[in-house]
Order: structure tokens, then sequence, then C-alpha cells
């Protein structure tokens, strides 16, 4: 166990895999890494952000891409592993969590992943404008998304980043009543044309605290592609979009940044 700036952190070596580990911070997951099968995805959001990249450009084509929040870099790894010749930007702030994931788990050194210690908005705005295929957003500081990643204006630098064609990809995580993730769909139907959302049926439901992976863009989506491969998963999710999506915000209002607060905090018994 090592103190990183986001807590204690611990490498759990994985009983299933020769060379695979899961790091937790403070207890609780955060990434799973395979060095000897980097396209290997174990955790369920990370499979469904997985999906997204696949179906972001032609498979193999190489892409650019941001990631908001590094954790064990699992998903820049799968870029790499998947589409050779990538570019990718990860930008975290936690510069303990980075350097005990290079020295534990070090990188291909022939992936083209360049890691930029520094606050997820502070390091998106040093993004030059159109220059990412992709945006992922999977940022956590104690279990909960900080407020400033949750707004209109935060998103309005995620569509400077992006290409006209891009992506943005974002991991969420909520439970009961819903209110931070239906206010979060309202906020990115304010500024993408496009939405869709992945996510276990008993989390859309309100039947349990679990993460959504909410999709945008300017252009039309893969949908059909994204549901077959979500309800062929080990653990099957449906795809929401179009008017059954905007409805089931509720009439939520998109968050400024006035406004903003943090994702809620998951209940104790999440990562029991």
């Amino acid at each position: 166990m090592e103190a990183v700036d986001g807590g204690l952190a611990q490498l759990v070596p994985d009983p299933d895999r020769a060379r695979a580990w899961t790091l937790l911070i403070d207890g609780a997951p955060q990434s799973h890494v395979d060095l000897d099968d980097p396209a290997y995805l174990s955790f369920e959001y990370q499979r469904r952000l997985g999906h997204v990249i696949d179906l972001v450009a032609p498979p193999g084509k190489p892409v650019h891409v941001v990631h908001l929040g590094g954790g064990a870099l699992s998903l820049a790894r799968y870029v790499a592993a998947t589409r050779p010749r990538s570019t990718q930007q990860v930008v975290e702030r936690d510069t303990g969590l980075v350097q005990l994931v290079r020295r534990e788990l070090p990188l291909d050194p022939n992936a083209r992943i360049r890691v930029r210690s520094a606050d997820a908005r502070a390091g998106l705005a040093k993004v030059p404008d159109g220059w990412a295929d992709l945006v992922i957003s999977d940022v956590f500081s104690g279990a909960r998304t900080p407020a400033h990643l949750t707004s209109t204006e935060f998103l309005d630098e995620v569509r400077r980043a992006l290409k006209p064609t891009g992506t943005h990809a974002a991991n969420l995580a909520d439970g009961p009543p819903l209110a931070h993730l239906r206010g979060q769909i309202a906020t990115a139907a304010a500024r993408f044309a496009e939405l869709a959302l992945i996510a276990d049926p008993a989390v859309l439901r309100g039947k349990r605290f679990g993460n959504a992976v909410l999709v945008a863009a300017d252009q039309p989506l893969p949908l059909a592609e994204l549901t077959r491969r979500a309800a062929s998963d080990p653990h099957p999710a449906r795809v929401e979009h179009g008017r059954p999506l905007i409805d089931f915000t509720g009439g939520a209002a998109p968050v400024t940044d006035a406004a903003a607060v943090a994702s809620p905090a998951p209940p104790p018994s999440v990562f029991r």
C-alpha cells in the first residue's frame, strides 16, 4: 500500500491472470490492467467505453484521444493495443499515482501516450482546437466526479478540443433518485446534437448505485452496434437514446459552473 495524492493506493494481483492487477484507491477498485493482454477490459464500465473506442473510427485506424483521468492507464493501453499508432494525451492530477503506475505497471515504450499531471479541466484547456477524435472523461476524486467537470462550461471545452466529427464519452456514477445522472444528460443535450446512455437496467430503474457511460457527438452515433455489443457483454447493458433518453431526464436543467456540485458518494456497500 502506498500513499498517493488521492489516498492509499494498492495493487492487488488478479488470481486468474499471470501479470494482471487491480488498482485500489482507499479500498475502492479504480482500474484493472493486464500487461500481457492490454486489450482485456475487466470492469463493466471500461468495457462499455471500449465499445465506444472500437466504434469511433474504422477498426485499427489510428485516432487522437484525450483521457481526462488516468488511473492505471487501462483505456490508454487499450487504444494503443487495438489502434496502433494512435496519439493519446492523458491528464491525471494525482502525481503520486502516475509515478506508482509508471513504476509498477510500465507502459509499452512504443505507445504514443503522453501523461500530463494536471487538473482535468486545466489540462483539457491545453489541447489544441479540433485535435481529438475522442475525449473520455473518467475523473473521480474520493469516488466522486468533481463539480467543475459536470457543467456546460466544461462541455464547451470538450467541444472545442474535439474534431467536428469527434465523440465525447463520460463515465458517470449515480444511484437513486438519479438526480446527478439526469442532470448530466440534460447538460450534454444542451451542447451536443446526439446522445446515448449505456447502463445496467437496474441502475436506470434506480434500483442500485452504479456506473453509466454517456456518449455525445454532433454526428449520428453507431447506435445499433453499440446496442448489440452492450447487450452481449458478460453483464448486459441497455442503450437509451433519442426521445426516451430526453424523457428520462424528467425535465432536469443543464448544470452550469455556478450551480455545479460533485457527483454523489457511493454507499459503502458498493465496494464490498
